[in-house]
């Protein structure tokens, strides 16, 4: 017994509207789990190049540091190191991350959330490391009752 004999598809001659629908529900399932993020996240990315203003810290692609010292159009001047001299011009789709000068120092504005995966699972730590840190506070928490 298929999934197509219970939608009343089966080997009547309403299989085929049963067919159209299964595609449209596939369709709209996956505009949801791929398309939209993608389109979010370009989104994203676009806001925060526009953002870019000159002394940002900015991480490229290829996973180097640097600042800006230079804006225009569609490229950016990127000073990498301590060295002054490597001042690298790229494009701005080269830029993934960009930090404002004092958003290091402070830390970010609000709390991330926790991450959840399917069906209830997290990038917990390993159940012995648990039981380490909670031993960990309760032990600090003993010492700080001593004083």
């Amino acid at each position: 017994m298929g999934i197509f004999s219970l939608l009343g598809g089966g080997s009547s001659g309403g299989g085929g509207f049963t067919m159209i629908i299964m595609l449209v529900l596939l369709f709209g399932v996956m505009y949801f789990l791929m398309i939209r993020p993608q389109k979010k996240e370009q989104k994203r990315m676009q806001e925060m190049l526009s953002k870019m203003e000159v002394g940002d810290a900015v991480m490229t692609t290829s996973g180097f540091y640097g600042i800006i010292i230079d804006i225009s159009e569609d490229d950016v001047i990127v000073e990498f190191g301590n060295n002054k001299n490597c001042r690298i011009p790229m494009k701005k789709a080269a830029i993934t991350t960009v930090e404002k000068p004092g958003q290091a120092l402070e830390g970010p504005a609000e709390p991330q959330p926790k991450r959840r995966f399917f069906f209830g699972g997290g990038a917990a730590q390993p159940k012995g490391e648990e039981k380490a840190a909670d031993k960990a506070a309760e032990s600090a928490e003993k010492s700080e009752k001593k004083d």
